[in-house]
């Protein structure tokens, strides 16, 4: 009995961060109410705030997917010795974490609430963001290179989530991402047999 109990908790709790998203997504973060969330799902206010006491943890619930995939990617990507294979493994990472996270990137590109939460999850792991960029343009860069790092990470993301190529299949978003990540990098194109 315990089991299913765990287990229907973890659905409605998994439930609420869709519906939380979906929320988000069209009215923001600052335009979404615990009641509304409520109300969407057929639940109390109460049964929201068992799972959560404040939007923010909500905010910071939906935004944790995607920075725990960042995580990884930085901690894998540290540990591929060869620098032409950790680029491109970080940059392939990068690009399909974007292209699986459409919607939470959309909103963080427009969205204060979720840019706040993504921004804690950030300063929680320096280690994260100094990754990313040492993965991208190596140890000690100059300021040229620390300027190509955070154009790329900051173009592909909003790029990614960008409203106005929402329609775009994700095979030839992630390709084009993958395209212009290359070149802004001075990396190959690769060839596809």
């Amino acid at each position: 009995m315990a089991a299913g109990t765990a287990e229907i908790r973890e659905d409605t709790r998994t439930r609420l961060l869709t519906t939380a998203l979906r929320l988000f997504t069209e009215h923001g973060v600052e335009g979404t109410s615990l009641q509304m969330i409520a109300d969407a799902l057929g639940v109390t206010k109460a049964a929201v705030y068992y799972h959560f006491k404040a939007k923010d943890e909500i905010t910071e619930a939906v935004a944790e997917p995607g920075m725990r995939e960042l995580a990884v990617l930085v901690q894998e990507g540290l540990k591929i010795r060869r620098r032409g294979a950790q680029i491109d493994y970080v940059l392939e990472g990068f690009v399909d974490l974007v292209v699986r996270h459409r919607a939470l990137v959309a909103l963080f590109s427009s969205d204060p609430g979720i840019a706040r939460a993504l921004e804690r999850g950030f300063h929680t792991s320096v280690d994260m963001k100094e990754g990313l960029i040492t993965l991208f343009v190596g140890e000690d860069p100059d300021v040229s290179g620390v300027i190509t790092a955070h154009v790329l990470l900051a173009g592909l993301a909003l790029t990614g989530g960008a409203p106005a190529l929402a329609a775009l299949d994700d095979e030839t978003l992630r390709a084009s991402l993958l395209e212009v990540g290359r070149k802004l990098l001075g990396r190959r194109a690769r060839r596809i047999c």
